[in-house]
């Protein structure tokens, strides 16, 4: 019977949604959570007893909260309505999440009909249970989440309890969601379940308006009759009604975030909870390894969601709203990663049998075909073992990093912070099925992780060539900064490099290589330095002889029994891990999980010997349910990131390989590149908002892109950068004094207003001339400058500057501004183009200034004004423009620099009124004594109106295309 001290409910009554702990006092630790609306109550049910789906019920029983998100106005609270155990650390059981629910948190009618809709398909699936065979392997705990015979009711809010939330001082004051949610002050609405059925899916627009029509179903049948009789009149009147009921606005026009939430919820669905990839464990903490975590922190009242590593704590930003809620029961930490276990029997004299059927009956092995260790374990009992026999216990805890967490393509290489992509540490443990304190724990880690380098790579090809991006001093910045990280954490590093020495990988090992010496170079004596191995995995596997890999074992096993593995006894770390391998290829998926599955059966075979057993003589010698153990976490680390199970599957799991497995990962190949170029841009977008990383307006970029940015790159790092780089460039004259530097959007061909692409530029100001540089972000460098003499500037004009009239986002005339400068060109006016830069502008000729002429063997920086000098031809009197829009001042990737930014118009303003001033310094006064007139005009650029007349039908049909196709 369950501690029910250990319980929450979440109830929907009169006035909402309400949390009300039934934990004792001081009760810190997570527990599930029951969801409520009404009066209606949930019977225990009997075991032989099929559930009765006549009667009404509103309530169902979550297992734990994963937290709160608000996209515009509309709020959600995530809540795991199916789990299932996995693994038994420690005595306490460790779950995988199997299903969750999303419950709105805007109105209160969508609220009843979010938790009744729940509860529905919940009872469904526990008569469904009772129909089959209880033994399924894919059945879900639900005799729990509707009240079994250990259930017991919560029963209904005392009255007292009803009349004090009601007329309560201050009931009415400002609070944040969570705390409406906890003390019962919210109103609740829109549930995103019924979208998920492909009924759903299709209705119309009004479920992006926050109200959704509840159909008269089972679920509608427990809303009430006179909700049902109000439908009858049709959507229109539905939503009529529910305004006049809630006395509310009708809602205004959903903004881009909103018409994107169908999408949003839909892969937070599928993400969060039938992905199978996120896990949790009430009293113990799976984030942290053996050797790094205090086995008595949670016996001491450390409660999980402060002894979790931030590191590896998925829902931590989901959960903040309800920190300081004074229920710290709430807070339960998610992982996502993979988590496995495995018992298996060994002997010090082992017989010798013939039969592999035999063989098993013996080890007391499931099948390698099985995947998941069964709960509870089938005990074998003590007398059945021989006195040379003996049952361990071996685990698998992936643990995906939070930081620079993402998809394959989207998130390569490192972040100036230090942190890498697909960073996963895997801790193998070995242990006694009792996991008695006076047995031994043996914990082993290993991590993989990105090449530790700035790089992309373009998922529009089969065969991505890598491309390095920013500096070399940029480079080895972040480089040390990650290296630096990670000896604090493991100690001594060895770098297991699995890349090709030759083909299109060698750039980025080449680098690799390059970038450890040096920081071996500069470490002080005594330090421990990067040991680098760079095995060429296909070069030494060609021709699918994967058994190779034991070369690199013979070179790296010494390295790894030195390393060792943690081992604890009574509560006590008698020895720990002195170090850690760091194992990478291009994804760090396939051939890295096959290395690492190799790494790990080497330390278990050393593990095995310390106790007196030799695995090679065992009956089991291809130790297949280590294997499949291995294959199955190559397979959920392959899923996360790259959105397929993981290549090279069959050689882990069988240790052979034969032509249907080169068959399965060509489809893998296809897949991948699918997602590449067409899933993983939202996903990407919705994982980085979930994690905090970005604010709900990424799907408005989103929706104007199709793409987003990535947030471990700090744009306003870089603009600072790139002004001060170009800076150092452009302005040769020391007498010139440098008043001011913009980033800027200008189109890609010079003298023009709409030529798409815009790039983002950089704009100085000096106290005689206005320099326009043309950075190339990706190498840090001026690809090209143009010079204006602040004497020949003849206009300025400020006003709307809207380029396209596609998304919202873009025809938002309060954002899109910008100023095009009217210039005559003269002598000191110039142009010059750094030839040498591996830019794609920069051996593109600019008709304007008729650089197509130009030789070739004139010096890399061409001076245009020089330039026409020599050849004799005049400047061209013609007016010239430079056009420039003002970068959106607020984006998806909050800044913390950045208390207050200023508007786009205050921005060009400031800008306009800055050359106004020095042109007239820079210009003789008029020979007249009038006032001086402005040369700022206030006028459209490109009005909106215009915009939509020069937006061609197949611009517009290609970007609905392509939402239909991305959103």
């Amino acid at each position: 019977m369950p501690n029910l001290a250990r319980k929450l409910l979440i109830c929907a009554a009169v006035d909402g949604l309400i949390v009300q702990p039934l934990a004792t006092k001081g009760q810190r630790t997570p527990a599930p959570v029951k969801i409520k609306y009404g009066d209606a109550t949930v019977s225990s049910l009997p075991r032989d007893q099929t559930p009765d789906n006549s009667k009404p019920n509103s309530s169902f029983e979550a297992f734990g909260v994963v937290g709160l998100f608000t996209v515009s106005r509309l709020t959600y609270l995530i809540t795991i309505t199916g789990r299932q155990q996995v693994a038994q650390v420690r005595g306490f059981p460790v779950y995988v999440v199997t299903d969750v629910a999303l419950t709105p948190c805007t109105s209160r009618s969508e609220a009843e009909s979010a938790v009744a809709n729940t509860a529905t398909k919940l009872r469904q699936t526990l008569a469904e249970k009772f129909s089959e065979d209880s033994d399924s392997e894919s059945e879900v705990d639900t005799r729990s989440v509707l009240g079994g015979d250990d259930a017991e009711d919560p029963g209904a809010i005392s009255d007292r309890e009803t009349s004090e939330d009601k007329d309560a001082p201050g009931a009415d004051r400002k609070s944040s969601i969570a705390e409406d949610v906890i003390k019962r002050r919210g109103s609740y609405g829109r549930f995103a379940q019924r979208w998920f059925s492909r009924k759903g899916w299709m209705m119309d627009q009004k479920r992006n308006l926050g109200i959704t029509s509840v159909e008269p179903d089972r679920a509608g049948a427990q809303v009430g009759d006179e909700r049902n009789k109000a439908k009858k009149g049709g959507p229109d009147k539905e939503l009529n009604d529910t305004v006049v009921q809630e006395k509310v606005d009708p809602p205004p026009t959903p903004s881009a975030g909103e018409s994107l939430l169908p999408k949003l919820l839909r892969f937070a669905h599928i993400w969060l909870g039938t992905s199978r990839s996120f896990f949790f464990s009430y009293d113990f903490d799976i984030t942290r390894s053996l050797g790094s975590q205090s086995v008595t922190s949670v016996a001491e009242g450390l409660p999980l969601h402060e002894a979790a590593d931030p590191t590896f704590f998925w829902n931590r930003s989901l959960l903040k709203p309800f920190h300081g809620s004074s229920d710290e029961s709430l807070l339960l930490p998610v992982m996502q990663g993979f988590v496995g276990q495995r018992r298996f029997v060994v002997d010090r004299y082992p017989p010798q049998v013939d039969s592999q059927e035999d063989s098993m009956e013996l080890n007391n092995m499931t099948p390698p075909s099985e995947s998941h260790v069964e709960f509870p374990p089938p005990e074998r009992a003590f007398s059945d073992l021989r006195p040379s026999e003996k049952e361990f216990v071996i685990t698998i805890i992936s643990r995906r990093s939070t930081r620079r967490a993402g998809l394959r393509y989207l998130r390569r290489g490192i972040d100036e912070n230090g942190y890498t992509a697909n960073f996963v540490e895997t801790e193998q443990i070995l242990s006694t099925p009792t996991w008695s304190p006076s047995s031994k724990i043996s914990s082993f880690v290993q991590v993989r992780g990105s090449i530790p380098l700035f790089f992309t790579q373009s998922p529009y090809s089969l065969k991505p060539i890598p491309v390095l991006q920013h500096s070399p001093e940029a480079n080895f910045r972040a480089f040390k900064k990650h290296f630096e990280r990670m000896g604090k954490t493991y100690g001594s590093i060895q770098l297991v490099n699995l890349v090709e020495k030759h083909g299109v990988e060698a750039i980025i090992g080449k680098e690799y290589e390059k970038a450890a010496q040096k920081l071996n170079e500069q470490e002080a004596e005594g330090s421990p330095s990067l040991a680098f191995e760079w095995f060429d995995f296909h070069s030494a596997c060609r021709g699918m002889k994967f058994e190779n890999v034991s070369l690199l074992l013979d070179i790296l096993g010494k390295k790894i029994e030195e390393t060792g593995s943690t081992v604890e006894r009574n509560d006590q770390i008698e020895r720990k891990q002195n170090g850690v391998l760091r194992t990478n290829c291009m994804d760090c998926l396939d051939r890295t999980n096959v290395c690492q599955s190799s790494f790990g059966k080497f330390m278990l075979d050393l593990q095995m010997k310390e106790e007196g057993f030799d695995m090679s003589v065992q009956l089991d010698q291809e130790n297949s349910w280590f294997n499949t153990l291995w294959a199955d976490n190559g397979d959920a680390i392959s899923k996360q990131y790259a959105s397929t199970s993981a290549m090279k599957g069959d050689y882990t799991r069988t240790r052979k390989r034969d032509y249907r497995g080169m068959v399965n990962d060509l489809g893998l190949s296809l897949t991948r590149f699918y997602n590449g170029m067409v899933n993983d841009y939202f996903s990407q977008a919705a994982i980085d908002f979930f994690l905090g990383n970005v604010s709900s307006m990424v799907f408005e970029e989103f929706e104007a892109t199709m793409m987003s940015k990535d947030p471990g790159v700090s744009m306003s790092k870089m603009r600072e950068q790139a002004i001060e780089t170009s800076q150092k460039i452009a302005i040769e004259d020391d007498k010139e004094d440098f008043i001011g530097g913009w980033t800027l959007l200008s189109p890609h061909i010079s003298d023009t207003l709409k030529a798409l692409p815009f790039e983002e530029v950089v704009l100085l100001l000096t106290d005689t001339a206005l320099y326009l540089c043309r950075f190339d972000w990706k190498l840090d460098k001026v690809s090209s400058f143009e010079r204006v003499d602040l004497a020949h500037i003849v206009g300025i004009k400020v006003g709307t500057y809207i380029t396209s009239a596609i998304s919202p986002a873009e025809a938002d005339e309060s954002k899109n501004v910008g100023l095009v400068v009217t210039y005559e060109p003269g002598k000191f006016d110039i142009k010059r183009t750094n030839t040498r830069s591996l830019s794609s502008m920069s051996g593109q000729s600019d008709e304007s200034l008729d650089t197509a002429a130009v030789p070739a063997a004139v010096s890399g920086i061409l001076n245009q004004g020089i330039f026409n000098a020599i050849t004799g031809k005049p400047q061209a009197q013609v007016p010239r423009k430079i056009a420039l829009k003002a970068l959106h001042s607020t984006t998806a990737v909050s800044d913390t620099k950045d208390v207050k930014k200023m508007t786009e118009s205050e921005q060009i303003n400031v800008i306009a009124t800055e050359i106004e001033r020095l042109v007239f310094y820079n210009q003789p006064a008029p020979a007249s004594s009038g006032e001086r007139k402005s040369i700022v005009e206030k006028g459209d650029i490109i009005s909106l109106a215009e915009a939509k007349r020069s937006t061609g039908i197949l611009e517009q049909l290609g970007h609905s295309i392509k939402k239909l196709v991305w959103a």
